[in-house]
């Protein structure tokens, strides 16, 4: 009997040392972190130049909804880019530490083609450090790897944890680490979140957003 014991406990050690290992436990990416302050003036919302703000975009019991059309203007009349609408987070870029974006997103059946999250800045030709894309019910990081699956209509706490002079990207999905980058450089970033067509583009995209965090590791 006592065999029997210690040999299902040696299995549950292995089993959870192999959880852990696999990245499959759920930690807490924000410990040691500093939540910095936010408040709507920090959301700097970008949608095509010829719309009226609130025909793409909607604040309601803390859910930002953001939309875009594929054959939508870009956001400037000089703007040679998609359509979007984004949102920029104003007062917080970055050129050095550890950075990370919190926010919980969420996605409605039929987008696709779009990107709902970005680290924006990098060494040239690149215009970005991070692009999170939906293709088809899931989340990509570019093009690959997937990040999630089964996105569709349901709320997901996504975080982005960017090390500037280490060059790495961290992206968390409910706490699980799904997916480590090698970053692309560039001397300045901010995060922005929302819709920004992509290839192969449905005609309606959306997502929505709330909660949004950017936080800095503490010295």
């Amino acid at each position: 009997m006592n065999s029997h014991i210690y040999y299902l406990f040696y299995i549950s050690l292995v089993f959870l040392f192999v959880y852990k290992a696999t990245g499959c436990e759920p930690i807490d990416t924000t410990l040691g972190f500093i939540s910095q302050p936010l408040n709507q003036s920090n959301f700097d919302i970008q949608k095509p130049y010829d719309v009226p703000l609130e025909h793409r975009y909607k604040f309601s019991n803390g859910v930002h909804q953001l939309w875009v059309i594929k054959t939508d203007k870009p956001h400037s009349r000089t703007s040679k880019t998609g359509p979007r609408t984004e949102i920029r987070i104003r007062d917080y870029d970055y050129s050095s530490g550890v950075w990370q974006f919190e926010a919980y997103g969420y996605v409605p059946c039929s987008t696709t083609g779009v990107c709902i999250m970005q680290v924006f800045g990098s060494q040239p030709p690149h215009a970005t450090t991070t692009m999170l894309r939906v293709y088809n019910s899931s989340l990509y990081y570019y093009t690959n790897p997937v990040i999630l699956s089964n996105l569709y209509n349901r709320w997901f706490r996504l975080n982005v944890i960017h090390d500037v002079e280490g060059n790495t990207i961290k992206v968390y999905i409910d706490g699980i680490l799904k997916h480590e980058a090698t970053g692309r450089g560039g001397k300045s970033h901010y995060f922005k979140c929302g819709v920004y067509t992509s290839s192969n583009a449905s005609f309606y995209m959306e997502s929505r957003w709330k909660d949004i965090k950017v936080l800095k590791l503490g010295d």
